[in-house]
């Protein structure tokens, strides 16, 4: 099942993204040491908290009239490591579709 959220804010993103963490099955703390970071960093994106580059960011999407959607896959189980594809960047570019 996929889940798609229409992201206009940091605060949209952060909820979003707690989302998918709990889908995942994982506690903030959890997360961050898949991360290596702390805690207190999970919870301050998935609370939305602002900084320069989120304010410039979503000002850019706006004045450019660009749509940010998220889509969120629930996973068949909770997984404790990423699988390779995870892992590996995203190639995909601006026009290409995926499916």
């Amino acid at each position: 099942m996929e889940y798609s959220a229409r992201i206009t804010s940091s605060e949209s993103l952060g909820r979003v993204l707690a989302q998918a963490r709990a889908l995942n099955g994982w506690s903030q703390r959890d997360l961050a040491e898949r991360l290596g970071t702390s805690q207190r960093y999970v919870w301050e994106i998935e609370a939305g908290k602002p900084s320069i580059f989120t304010e410039r960011l979503f000002a850019y999407i706006r004045e450019t009239g660009t749509t940010l959607t998220a889509t969120i896959r629930e996973p068949d189980e909770p997984t404790s490591e990423p699988t390779p594809d995870e892992s590996s960047p995203d190639t995909t570019t601006a026009g290409e579709r995926r499916g």
